[in-house]
């Protein structure tokens, strides 16, 4: 009987057998896990440390998948300004999951003992946390690895590689809120530094800051301008390609090496005109200094020449806050058309360019003609234009 409980019956528990001789062996066999750092206040702080990083890898990849696939309402929300708005949240996104790996790897180094304890699981809900726990780390394993091979434009998977990011980010999210929720009473009960200090605990640490440190800033150069000489690690220099920028899609991958003889570009309003190369530079001129910025993280400012596209609608009878549709002179490819809100199109920094800091086009940055525009993805940032049109 219960002796705080007068009356109340005790529950018997089940005594499960020890762990079969042929499972004692590797990570089953007593003593193997020795060092004292696989305990709660580490995993708390490497825990805090790398739920910062994935805040800011959700939020920003969110605001990316937004920039590029704008649909419905939230078309007309998106903002052309601040100019580096997505120069700086897709930098963000990327340093932040290149910060994540050695963060996971420490996270993980530190409570892996707790995947072997015996009994595997003590409860229905202790199998369903353990099994929420193996979805959550299956899906950040899954999202920093395609993330870090989408930085080098590496796709050896059969699958569409932004459409899983995006998704798997938010199973990654559901995961992660409900262990933090099954781990709560543990957290807080670590979420202060003790009094009695673990050896070893402040130097593991402070190596895996120094990890985090070293990989952030020997690659976030490709976006951030000032730490350009420190970038070692990183997969692109954003000063590297024809007229001194990078190139994703090149003119050759597109089929757009050679440009139609006599091309014209056709602008589809209430007054429809077509218009050549002659004539558009005979149009008042403008120039603006944009960055052109790619999901894989790289981002390189230029000054763009060319005709506002405002204007060019504006001649074909369009009103202002109408959404054009931009189509390109290559035959396929995922962007070959895109879709550019008015707020966009209104804007007098977005410019049909023809120029790139004084110089004509390259063939592998849009010759004829190429949309640039602030605060947008660079795959919608449109090259080799065909055609203009209102969309609504």
């Amino acid at each position: 009987m219960d002796s705080k409980h007068p009356g109340a019956r005790r529950r018997p528990r089940l005594a499960l057998p020890p762990p079969p001789a042929s499972l004692r062996r590797g990570p089953f066999r007593d003593g193997v896990f020795r060092s004292a750092l696989h305990e709660p206040r580490t995993a708390v702080v490497l825990g805090r440390w790398l739920g910062a990083a994935l805040v800011v890898c959700f939020l920003t990849g969110l605001l990316s998948h937004l920039l590029q696939d704008p649909t419905g309402r939230l078309a007309g929300l998106l903002p052309a300004r601040p100019v580096n708005g997505y120069r700086v949240t897709q930098g963000l996104h990327v340093a932040g999951g290149i910060a994540a790996v050695p963060l996971l790897g420490a996270k993980l180094w530190t409570v892996y003992p707790r995947l072997f304890e015996w009994p595997p699981a003590r409860s229905a809900a202790h199998a369903l946390e353990r099994l929420g726990i193996a979805v959550l780390v299956a899906a950040l394993l899954l999202e920093l690895f395609t993330g870090l091979l989408n930085t080098l434009q590496w796709y050896p998977w059969p699958f569409p590689f932004r459409q899983t990011h995006f998704w798997v980010g938010w199973l990654a999210t559901g995961g992660l809120l409900v262990h933090l929720a099954a781990k709560a009473p543990l957290i807080a009960r670590n979420w202060r530094r003790p009094r009695l200090t673990v050896p070893g605990r402040r130097a593991f640490l402070t190596s895996v800051a120094a990890a985090v440190g070293a990989v952030t800033l020997t690659t976030a150069g490709q976006s951030v301008p000032w730490l350009r000489p420190l970038n070692l690690l990183a997969p692109r220099r954003p000063d590297l390609g024809p007229q001194g920028l990078p190139v994703n899609r090149t003119a050759a991958q597109a089929g757009t090496v050679e440009v139609p003889a006599g091309w014209r570009l056709r602008v589809d309003g209430p007054r429809p005109y077509e218009i050549g190369l002659d004539e558009l530079a005979r149009l008042p001129q403008h120039e603006a200094v944009l960055p052109i910025a790619c999901v894989e993280g790289w981002s390189a400012s230029a000054r763009w020449g060319g005709v506002r596209v405002a204007e060019l609608m504006a001649r074909a009878g369009a009103p202002a806050g109408s959404a054009v549709r931009v189509t390109s002179l290559e035959e396929e490819g995922p962007y070959r058309v895109m879709e550019m809100p008015a707020q966009y199109v209104d804007d007098p920094l977005t410019l049909l360019a023809l120029r790139v800091d004084g110089e004509t086009l390259d063939a592998d940055h849009g010759f004829p003609a190429r949309v640039i525009a602030p605060n947008r993805p660079g795959v919608l940032q449109t090259k080799w234009v065909a055609r203009l049109e209102v969309s609504r």
